[in-house]
């Protein structure tokens, strides 16, 4: 794909246009322009957060930065405007708009923007779970000195599934703490194993940690056989996507006592109530807020901005998600 070639803004902006002067973004909040610091030279912006009432521009627009999570009937639109050319995303995921992005408009997302949010959240957990924190809390509230030995993190073998920005983020953490870190992607490169090897893996670690993207290959990974070859007592981390993992078939580990759990994501999301998860035992669950502290908006709209420029230049995207869905 000549990039250059295709995000040349000449190449199609209409003279015509009450907005030609200028290339039209849209932003998913009011705060988005002052995030990203203002915009850079040569744009100009509308503001769309996802109502069904399209702004006026919708003739006009090149990029859209989306709001995260808009439903199916609202993405579909994207087909109705003749001028998009890039759709820049706050989120790291994809999946949840990939289906909907016209055939000849680029489609990038925001790595890097979560991996300090995400890496403090994936530490917190497993702290959490060595320290036996939940168990402390538990004891709390019933009012009982519930005096025992806790864990480490040092010397603990730290098995992580996906090794892109997130996971070169968490690897020199983990190591801090003295870990055994072994990485895991879907292609085998030096220092990284492929993803074909995990069977032999799997038995040796302590913890094993998800960051994977959501694609066709990745769903449903986790499953019974997956889960079988890990140790008993081994914690197993999602903070990649739910549908990595094959939820009944974690339900029925962690009640068996056999495998301990920390989620920030499950398959369904949100849980329904009565879901088995809310009452499984030897499970730390968060509601998909391992990148939701305050810093990744800033640092998801400074790379909108960087991609904004290299767009007004005709120069190569960033982050831009290919045929293999990252």
């Amino acid at each position: 794909m000549d990039l250059r070639a295709q995000n040349n803004p000449e190449n199609f902006r209409s003279s015509s246009s009450p907005f030609a002067e200028k290339i039209t973004v849209w932003l998913p909040t009011p705060e988005s322009e002052a995030l990203m610091g203002g915009l850079p030279e040569g744009f100009r912006a509308d503001v769309w957060t996802g109502e069904a009432e399209l702004p006026a521009s919708a003739d006009t627009v090149e990029v859209i930065v989306p709001p995260y999570g808009i439903g199916p009937d609202l993405l579909s639109r994207f087909a109705e405007l003749p001028r998009l050319r890039l759709v820049q995303l706050e989120s790291a995921g994809v999946e949840w708009i990939r289906p909907y992005v016209p055939e000849g408009v680029v489609l990038c997302n925001a790595k890097g923007a979560y991996d300090r949010a995400v890496t403090e959240w994936v530490t917190g957990v497993v702290l959490a779970h060595l320290l036996r924190l939940p168990r402390f809390e538990q004891a709390r509230r019933e009012q009982r000195w519930d005096y025992t030995h806790t864990d480490t993190l040092e010397g603990k073998r730290v098995l992580l599934v996906g090794y892109g920005s997130l996971g070169s983020a968490l690897a020199p953490v983990l190591t801090g703490f003295g870990a055994e870190v072994t990485a895991v992607a879907r292609r085998p490169r030096p220092g990284v194993h492929g993803v074909d090897e995990l069977p032999g893996l799997l038995p040796e670690a302590d913890i094993v940690v998800l960051l994977l993207p959501l694609t066709e290959a990745t769903t449903g990974l986790v499953d019974a056989a997956f889960l079988s070859r890990m140790r008993d007592g081994t914690l197993l981390v999602n903070a990649g996507r739910g549908r990595l993992v094959d939820t009944d078939a974690l339900v029925a580990e962690l009640c068996a006592g056999r495998l301990y759990a920390a989620l920030d994501v499950t398959a369904p999301e949100p849980l329904p109530t009565g879901h088995p998860l809310w009452s499984a035992p030897g499970l730390i669950l968060t509601p998909h807020t391992a990148g939701s502290n305050t810093s990744p908006p800033a640092k998801a709209m400074a790379l909108a901005k960087a991609q904004l420029a290299r767009y007004a230049a005709g120069e190569p995207l960033a982050n831009v998600i290919g045929e293999a869905g990252y």
